[in-house]
């Protein structure tokens, strides 16, 4: 079938799937999938920065580095404003598994951005995982400036 521009839409069908004409669902998805050829790729970025400490404080600035992302082209992954939500930090079992979580969601991740002027000792074990996986790791330091791992 031909959408109004010519292209080929194979998986889109007038007829739903008990064989009945459906020109509603039909036409809903010729637009969604125009409108998703519209957008640019976005690539994941997981990001790693302290969460444990100053909580309030390094939950806002979590949330300014996924801005940060967003606004350089990507999507975006920060689990540690996500897992808080109905996982306790502080009982070692869901932290163990909260890591674990961390590790899966990461390994879909393109790069992991690191912010901060710390390295808590879970942001160290997603770095090195990063790292042993071959996965892009960049380092942002004030101004979102990348900078050497050692700075």
């Amino acid at each position: 079938m031909k959408s109004m521009e010519g292209e080929r839409l194979m998986s889109i069908r007038k007829y739903n799937a008990e064989g009945y004409y459906d020109p509603t669902a039909y036409e809903a998805l010729i637009r969604i999938e125009r409108e998703s050829k519209k957008m640019p790729f976005r690539p994941l970025v997981y990001i790693c920065s302290p969460y444990s400490g100053d909580v309030e404080e390094n939950v806002k600035k979590a949330r300014e580095h996924c801005r940060f992302a967003l606004d350089s082209g990507y999507i975006p992954i920060a689990m540690h404003l996500l897992l808080p939500q109905f996982m306790d930090d502080n009982n070692p079992k869901e932290r163990d598994l909260a890591l674990f979580i961390n590790m899966v969601i990461m390994s879909k991740c393109q790069e992991v951005w690191v912010f901060g002027d710390r390295i808590s000792a879970g942001m160290a074990i997603e770095i090195a995982k990063a790292k042993k996986r071959g996965q892009g790791v960049k380092f942002f330091g004030l101004e979102y400036k990348e900078v050497s791992e050692d700075a």
